[in-house]
């Protein structure tokens, strides 16, 4: 079977054919670029049907995952989703409007605030996460057992080359 990735490894060797020692490597990344296209794909069909755009799927599934009380400090959510505190200002700020999260601040620090799941947030992720892991399913059911754990053991040997092998 021949995918595009193939045919734009072919062009390059007929292009520049003192490259094509080299070009291995494109074999994968290309692959994971185009599959970082069928994700955003699916992943827009989660936004548009739970109303939640991706960092906010993020913000949502990492306070559910924490487990109850569903309670993180902006701090600890920050290192948590790796974003910047910026960022997660504005997703609290659009969470916050659409009654899925509110800030609790401590009495005794103001400075101090606490971010919690609504009902109404942890319904909809507690939907949307199905709606979610359904389609990672669909999307990876061509592979067998093997090449399944196959894949993921490579990733996670080239994430952990990369230094990315934990959340803070």
């Amino acid at each position: 079977m021949t995918d595009a990735v193939d045919l734009i490894i072919e062009q390059w060797r007929g292009e520049r054919p003192e490259l094509a020692g080299s070009l291995q490597p494109v074999e994968v990344m290309g692959r994971m670029q185009r599959m970082q296209r069928v994700y955003d794909q699916h992943f827009k069909r989660i936004s548009d049907e739970f109303g939640v755009n991706m960092g906010e799927f993020d913000v949502l599934s990492t306070l559910c995952r924490s487990g109850p009380p569903y309670t993180l400090t902006a701090g600890a959510f920050a290192k948590a989703a790796m974003v910047s505190p910026g960022a997660i200002t504005n997703r609290m700020d659009r969470l916050e409007d659409k009654g899925l999260v509110e800030r609790i601040r401590d009495r005794a620090d103001r400075r101090s605030v606490q971010i919690r799941l609504t009902e109404r947030g942890k319904s909809l992720i507690d939907e949307a996460i199905v709606a979610h892991l359904r389609d990672y399913d669909e999307i990876l059911s061509v592979l067998t057992p093997e090449e399944y754990e196959h894949i993921a053991s490579g990733l996670r040997k080239i994430l952990e080359a990369q230094g990315d092998t934990t959340l803070t």
